[in-house]
């Protein structure tokens, strides 16, 4: 049953990924603000038939921790589901890519409408200047960055050296940081087809201020916030199973 599960969410995700693409590239002349309420349509459905279909739920702790003020979000990447899920829980946003998903026929035409901060990661440090430029246009628009300071996702219960760039714009922005904890990977582990029944959690951490800081400083705060929750979230779930 957990692949017949597995298989229908993955037809529902490649159906909805094809139709709310073409939804987005016909209004992507319309203002963000506008075409934002189409852009969590995709998440909406996917979580939805996650939950109804795979059994698989999610908890959120720390909602508190949300500042009205416009942040960047520095998340922990383990799975597919935290795309679907910030989206819901985070103000509307923008994510840090690289620009090859772009040329992904659907996915990539949708993801180009969402005003995602592309870059080119090959560029080296041409790369950062991208990464400061184009984040600081959106923060300035009122939308969200969320970056994912390890730059690919890792297995529950790994890490990666979390690089510097989210923090260089955070410094020069001045934009505070939101870090987020989840344990993703261990329901819907990268690079897997099934997913495990469950509830996932889902913890925001306090804003982290980034005005006359070094970019050091700040990635190790969230860094330090981030990898223990990791281990206390992790120790729960041992607990529980």
């Amino acid at each position: 049953m957990l692949s017949i599960r597995s298989l229908i969410f993955s037809l529902i995700m490649i159906g909805s990924t094809m139709l709310i693409a073409i939804l987005l590239v016909i209004l992507s002349p319309l203002p963000y603000l506008w075409v934002k309420h189409v852009v969590r349509l995709y998440p909406a459905i996917n979580l939805f038939a996650l939950k109804h279909i795979c059994g698989l739920r999610y908890q959120v702790t720390g909602q508190e921790n949300i500042p009205d003020q416009t942040s960047i979000i520095f998340s922990k990447h383990q799975s597919t589901w935290e795309t679907f899920a910030l989206q819901m829980i985070f103000p509307a946003m923008a994510f840090v890519i690289k620009r090859e998903l772009l040329w992904i026929p659907f996915f990539g035409w949708g993801l180009a409408a969402t005003r995602p901060v592309a870059i080119d990661r090959s560029a080296g440090r041409a790369a950062i200047k991208q990464l400061v430029k184009k984040g600081t246009a959106r923060l300035q628009q009122g939308i969200w960055v969320t970056i994912f300071p390890e730059g690919t996702r890792v297995a529950a219960g790994s890490r990666r050296r979390y690089r510097i760039g989210g923090a260089i714009l955070a410094a020069q922005s001045g934009y505070p940081v939101v870090p987020v904890a989840h344990n993703a990977g261990e329901f819907w582990p990268r690079g897997q087809f099934l997913k495990k029944p469950g509830t996932i959690q889902v913890v925001i951490g306090p804003q982290i201020p980034s005005n006359n800081r070094k970019p050091e400083d700040i990635l190790a705060d969230a860094e330090n916030w981030i990898e223990s929750t990791m281990e206390r979230i992790s120790a729960g779930s041992a607990q529980n199973g």
